[in-house]
């Protein structure tokens, strides 16, 4: 048990958090046909990360996995036709999309972040702003996200449910997945592309036939976040912006087109050069 002298959180937060209101954690908006958007509302925006359920006639595929608060395979069956087997894809490990994915029987990633995936000691696995380390919180703002809150959620998933047990369970790989693989579906599959840059193992999933990509958090329309390697990350923002595509459906944030795609690219190989 932690000694309450050194807990950089505190009593009154802790007890504030453990009062907030049970409300249902999760909600879905279908996209495009066969395509839903999953969210967690009530996490605060910079965990807030785009799921993706996209339903094929012979499996299912559901990318990223969330904060891993709430119970999130019971919903997403809830989704589709259960009696599908389901492909559960990881676009890289970062803790607002591997938290839920100890639930799914099948979870593939890319080879370079294969081992964080057994790992609990992610530094954001919390839902207390002052558990995470202050330098990692300014370099948020500095990028363009808003001072944090100190509870991280507005909402419980249940009325038993205490904030201060959050823990992010480990979640091994099933499989992997490297540049130039496919996800098959039956009715459309998808092209894995590797997107180092914002993780070393980031992907994208590009299904060429009608120009959708499912990018993570490689891009997004929204402060995107070089904690990776920047070099890396010049090169796939260049890569991106030569790529042929119709939407893209980010690990944040709204969805946009190729236009925008490549105004974004724009922006950031010029700030970031």
């Amino acid at each position: 048990m932690s000694d309450p002298a050194l807990d950089p959180v505190g009593a009154e937060v802790r007890a504030r958090a453990r009062a907030l209101p049970v409300a249902d954690w999760w909600t879905a908006e279908r996209v495009a046909p066969g395509v839903t958007k999953i969210v967690e509302p009530h996490l605060d925006p910079l965990l807030q990360a785009n799921l993706w359920l996209v339903e094929g006639s012979e499996r299912d595929m559901l990318i990223d996995s969330g904060m891993g608060v709430g119970l999130l395979a019971p919903f997403v069956d809830g989704l589709r036709d259960a009696s599908k087997p389901l492909v559960h894809v990881l676009s890289h490990a970062h803790i607002d999309h591997m938290g839920g994915s100890w639930e799914f029987d099948s979870r593939l990633i890319h080879p370079a972040e294969a081992a964080d995936l057994q790992r609990t000691d992610v530094g954001l696995a919390t839902l207390f702003r002052d558990k995470i380390p202050r330098a990692l919180r300014d370099g948020f703002e500095a990028e363009g996200y808003r001072p944090l809150p100190d509870v991280l959620v507005t909402a419980r998933p249940s009325a038993d449910y205490d904030p201060s047990g959050y823990r992010l369970k480990a979640a091994p790989a099933t499989g992997l997945l490297e540049e130039g693989d496919r996800v098959e579906l039956g009715s459309r599959g998808f092209t894995v592309v590797h997107l180092p840059g914002h993780s070393a193992g980031g992907i994208g999933l590009l299904d060429e036939a009608d120009g959708t990509l499912f990018s993570g958090d490689a891009i997004y329309d929204g402060p995107l976040l070089p904690i990776g390697v920047m070099a890396d990350y010049l090169r796939t923002l260049e890569r991106l912006a030569g790529m042929e595509v119709s939407i893209v459906h980010g690990g944040h944030d709204l969805s946009f087109g190729q236009q925008r795609m490549r105004e974004i690219c724009a922006q950031y190989l010029a700030k970031w050069s």
